[in-house]
């Protein structure tokens, strides 16, 4: 018998003990939950808590889970909640700096000084514009950015917005974005750096 694959077949696995399982579990939604942590504006360290601990409620509760199709919404809303009960102990919301959300480290040796300012300011200019976005605009365009193909149901859980909503909303907040970019003279050139 082979690996399991299927979401029902892997939380049953993952119930029953088996560590690859829960393994290909964490593969699969960790990105999802350190989204909707990142997306409530925590820090490293309390967005890691927050992630920690759904792992946590999910291994304490994974003999209950129902709909096994549905971990993903189960998820991200226990990460919502999480997040919530962080900013609620901390009595205020921990801004993050637009360059640790830019997710990469530039190798300035290996492009080159100049290439790495130049590449520096365009990110700082780019994430000064994606700061005017609403705030709204700004958490549903980080946990969409978080993997290739996020759930819109794990979406609405995760930012308590209607499945419906997610489309046109996300079509909105990217032609602001756009409009944003384009009125501050920022210069995208493909296939520079990626």
């Amino acid at each position: 018998m082979g690996e399991p694959s299927g979401l029902t077949e892997l939380v049953a696995a993952a119930s029953g003990g088996d560590e690859n399982a829960w393994s290909v579990i964490v593969a699969r939604f960790s990105s999802l939950l350190w989204g909707v942590a990142r997306a409530h504006r925590l820090d490293q360290s309390d967005a890691a808590d927050v992630v920690q601990n759904t792992w946590l409620r999910l291994l304490d509760n994974l003999g209950r889970i129902e709909r096994p199709e549905a971990l993903a919404g189960w998820l991200a809303t226990t990460a919502r909640y999480e997040s919530l009960s962080v900013l609620r102990r901390r009595g205020r919301e921990h801004l993050v700096r637009d360059e640790d959300l830019a997710g990469r480290a530039v190798d300035v040796e290996a492009i080159g000084l100049d290439t790495a300012l130049l590449g520096d300011e365009q990110d700082a200019q780019l994430w000064s514009c994606f700061a005017q976005l609403s705030q709204r605009c700004q958490r549903l365009l980080r946990v969409l950015m978080v993997c290739d193909r996020p759930s819109y149901s794990a979406v609405s859980q995760a930012l308590d917005i209607p499945v419906g909503s997610i489309g046109p909303t996300r079509m909105r907040c990217l032609r602001t974005l756009r409009e944003a970019v384009a009125g501050s003279g920022y210069v995208f050139e493909p296939g520079g750096r990626s």
